[in-house]
């Protein structure tokens, strides 16, 4: 049968000014970093996606390289946006990205004009759109200058294959500079993607002081910290989880000193009537610097859980500072060497 979106899908769901752009985001968006390459039925992803979209999360963020395989999360979703949101592409922002390992040989990582403008067009291709509306540096190339990798951002947009361009995981240095070689070429830095979380504050270190700055956006990626701010390891870790199955998550970061703070931040979330996971995106975006939330779904249900916490956005003075004596750094942040270049 095909899909029709709920006539109330404007309903619950925030949806956040992108710095200082006419570009709203809703305050939790949906990532398909995992869930959505071959290992997945396409039945579980296409349900996963219409109700997100139900619920009011207009923003899908991809990646070349996102699977598995490479590529097949971006394939998979170009077969649903043909038969269920076609007719929605207005209402929708699509993003996609390129910096890491892609295809083989030189020209298939980091950051030159080359992979970059050639990555965009396999993206457009393998999702069988016109454009997207987001095009990100997925990461900064220490060996490639600055200028070359914003340039390719720059005409991406003006070749109409983007509407707007992106950075992830760069430094606030390199944040800084990125946005004015951008800004001279014409196109401004609508947003950053950088990893934050309850046990990953990196970006409260300056990082969100040059975004306020420049104008930009924040939308943060791995908010429940790859899972650990979920009830999933409270008592051990599940043979069917990340850490199990070695995906993205080290078993070694489960020590019990962690743990004893992811404890007790799901007592103070217990207090609150929520959940951990659904504290910590309304702790994430407690920052008005912060635009957006990335999560990701496995089920429905999964994805219902954690979009209700738009419901409880806001926090006593008392409550943050409780959970500052427990937010602390747990070595989640895989993405560090990025951004400390």
């Amino acid at each position: 049968m095909s899909y029709v979106a709920a006539e109330g899908r404007y309903g619950p769901m925030p949806y956040n000014r992108t710095g200082r752009s006419g570009l709203r985001l809703p305050a939790v968006s949906l990532g398909l970093w995992h869930n959505f390459g071959d290992d997945k039925p396409i039945e579980t992803q296409r349900a996963i996606l219409r109700r997100a979209f139900d619920r009011g999360v207009t923003h899908f963020d991809l990646a070349n390289n996102y699977g598995p395989p490479y590529g097949s999360a971006e394939i998979n979703f170009g077969h649903l946006y043909q038969q269920d949101f076609a007719r929605y592409r207005d209402e929708l922002v699509i993003s996609t990205k390129a910096g890491y390992d892609m295809w083989p040989g030189p020209y298939g990582n980091w950051g030159s004009r080359k992979y970059l403008l050639a990555s965009l067009d396999q993206s457009l291709k393998r999702m069988g759109l016109d454009y997207v509306d987001i095009f990100y540096s997925h990461r900064f190339d220490p060996e490639t200058p600055l200028e070359e990798t914003m340039g390719a951002l720059a005409h991406a947009v003006r070749s109409g294959k983007a509407l707007y361009a992106g950075i992830s995981s760069y430094s606030p240095e390199r944040t800084r500079q990125a946005a004015a070689i951008l800004r001279d070429m014409g196109t401004p830095l609508l947003i950053h993607q950088p990893s934050y979380s309850m046990l990953n504050r990196w970006i409260e270190n300056g990082l969100l002081d040059v975004l306020e700055e420049e104008g930009a956006g924040c939308i943060a990626f791995s908010p429940l910290a790859q899972g650990m701010l979920t009830d999933r390891y409270l008592d051990g870790i599940p043979q069917d989880s990340r850490a199990a199955q070695g995906k993205s998550l080290d078993p070694s970061l489960l020590s019990e000193e962690s743990l004893r703070h992811v404890r007790r931040l799901n007592e103070i979330a217990g207090r609150r009537g929520q959940s951990l996971a659904q504290m910590a995106l309304a702790w994430a975006l407690r920052d008005r610097r912060v635009t957006s939330v990335l999560i990701g779904a496995s089920s429905v249900e999964q994805l219902d859980a954690n979009l209700n916490a738009v419901g409880r956005l806001d926090f006593a003075q008392e409550e943050l500072d409780e959970i500052d004596k427990d937010a602390v750094d747990c070595g989640i942040n895989l993405w560090a060497a990025s951004s400390a270049e």
